[in-house]
């Protein structure tokens, strides 16, 4: 039917509950044009007025876009300066360093527990004489850690463990404070190891702490620097690859330093990797392609800790969720949290999205690749990149087609396609931010590890890989529960006694699985 040229609004009307008009107004044809007519001049000026003001008011939102391509020059290649004179770093762009400020003033509100760390420890400077060598993911919360390193006596130099996770303004804020710090969103692999390599070797600096996030950096020195290696106090690495590095160069008789290995630690394990997981999964995912969960299949490669954290954020959401496990206890474990254990290959052709937390390589392999579904959304939870086969899909009978940051299809001769996320590396941290609170609990432990390891008398810890001693894990947990107003029960004597426990911890035995 022709509708009228004008119909005004009316309370829908019902036959039998159910509406069956819904009557909208319509403009006439000559007010419909009013509308689409370009502002006069007057209009466009005051409109340009408005937002030039609005941009001096509050930073420019441009700034905000760490991985903001406007300028292509490789930072390698430019000479920047931060206001001090100081041009001993490499960052995407110096001038960012007041929006990166902002940043990490938010990030430290959600970290009191390190900022308490701080406060309490500064005035003794614990790592006066250290001298640390970071590579980490560059965020406002590795930003905060950076900070109380520095407040607490230490030299740091700093640089990215992932080619994509770098906020750049915060690195430019970090630079600006007198951090050499060599990074950038969007790095090259050769950039990558030139910006490791400018960390190490400055000419009059040597480390003697390194703290490491996948063990790349431990690697370098290692093999480029032996007599850094050599002469270092310890290593405190908080990955899973990174530990595992560590324990196939202690079992070779490689290892000539102490390491702390933090990602094994309880408050690293059961707070980062689970509840941290189970929050920025959604948010990784949500941010590259405005997925709807409910009723979507996914299969979960690994059922650790990040896996347990991945799955149940989407359970909670409607998906039908499938895991893939080696290990029969995480398998059973698996099994009684409601989740189907399945091979990848009995599952592949039907889901709508595969996640890979393991740690592991070539866990989704090309033919996989090649049987999955038009549309199927491919990621990684895990640090490396190495557990999705992306180097097979760079052939030339398969077109890859970038459609935002971080999110490429890749599209097959017959017109299939899927959606590969982060080129493959970590999920998270390349494509969206994580929980400041949690990793609070990690940089306080990370903090903790490099005060014992540096402080520590001579003959404390050979040369071999250690866990945080249980009392500072509790220590770390006890800082935190601060900000729930939590009250904790204390023993009495006769309790105490009775159970064979300090009143004040440690509460559990090193082998205590919790």
């Amino acid at each position: 039917p022709v509708l009228p040229e004008m119909m005004t609004y009316r309370t829908i009307i019902q036959r039998d509950h159910v509406p069956f008009l819904w009557q909208i107004q319509f403009a006439k044809p000559e007010e419909k044009q009013e509308f689409s007519r370009f502002p006069t001049k007057t209009g466009r000026r005051s409109l340009s007025r408005s937002i030039s003001q609005s941009s001096t008011d509050s930073y420019s939102s441009a700034a905000s876009y760490t991985d903001s391509s406007d300028d292509e020059t490789s930072p390698r290649e430019k000479g920047q300066v931060n206001s001090k004179g100081n041009s001993d770093f490499c960052v995407k762009n110096i001038k960012q360093a007041e929006f990166g400020r902002r940043e990490i003033d938010i990030a430290e509100q959600d970290m009191s527990a390190l900022m308490s760390l701080r406060k309490r420890a500064q005035s003794e400077k614990p790592l006066a004489g250290a001298k640390v060598v970071g590579c980490t993911h560059i965020t406002a919360q590795t930003a905060v850690l950076v900070e109380t390193l520095v407040a607490l006596g230490a030299q740091c130099r700093w640089t990215a463990c992932n080619i994509y996770s770098t906020q750049n303004e915060v690195a430019a804020a970090l630079a600006e404070l007198g951090v050499a710090v060599f990074a950038w969103k969007g790095e090259s692999e050769d950039d990558f190891w030139w910006c490791i390599d400018r960390c190490v070797n400055m000419e009059g600096w040597q480390p003697n702490m390194i703290l490491d996030d996948g063990g790349d950096l431990t690697h370098w020195i290692y093999k480029k620097y032996p007599s850094v290696f050599k002469k270092a106090r310890g290593i405190v690495e908080e990955s899973v690859t990174g530990v595992h590095r560590l324990y196939q160069l202690s079992k070779a008789g490689k290892l000539c330093v102490p390491a702390m290995n933090v990602n094994d630690s309880v408050t690293k394990q059961k707070f980062d990797n689970l509840y941290c997981c189970r929050e920025s999964i959604l948010d990784g995912l949500k941010r590259t392609t405005d997925i709807m969960f409910g009723g979507k299949q996914v299969v979960v490669c690994g059922y650790g800790e990040v896996g347990k954290g991945c799955c149940t954020a989407l359970k909670a959401l409607g998906a039908v969720v499938y895991v893939t496990e080696i290990d029969p206890i995480c398998a059973l474990q698996a099994c009684m949290d409601g989740f189907r254990v399945m091979k990848l290959n009995e599952v592949i052709r039907q889901v709508d999205m595969v996640i890979t937390c393991t740690g592991n390589k070539n866990v989704v392999t090309r033919e996989q690749l090649d049987n999955m579904k038009n549309g199927c959304i491919v990621c990684n939870m895990g640090h490396s990149n190495t557990e999705i086969d992306v180097a097979s899909l760079r052939t030339p009978e398969l077109t890859w087609e970038r459609v935002r940051s971080q999110v490429d299809h890749i599209i097959w001769p017959d017109g299939k396609r899927i959606v590969l996320l982060a080129e493959g590396r970590l999920l998270n941290l390349s494509c969206s931010t994580v929980p400041s609170f949690v990793l609070s609990i990690t940089a306080t432990t990370q903090a903790l590890a490099l005060i014992e390891l540096y402080n520590a008398p001579e003959g404390r810890y050979k040369q071999d890989v250690y866990l945080l001693p249980k009392k500072m894990d509790e220590y770390v947990a006890s800082l935190h529960l601060l900000n729930f107003d939590a009250h904790l029960t204390e023993l009495t004597d006769e309790q105490a006694k009775y159970m064979g426990l300090n009143k004040n911890g440690p509460f559990k035995p090193n082998y205590y699985r919790y």
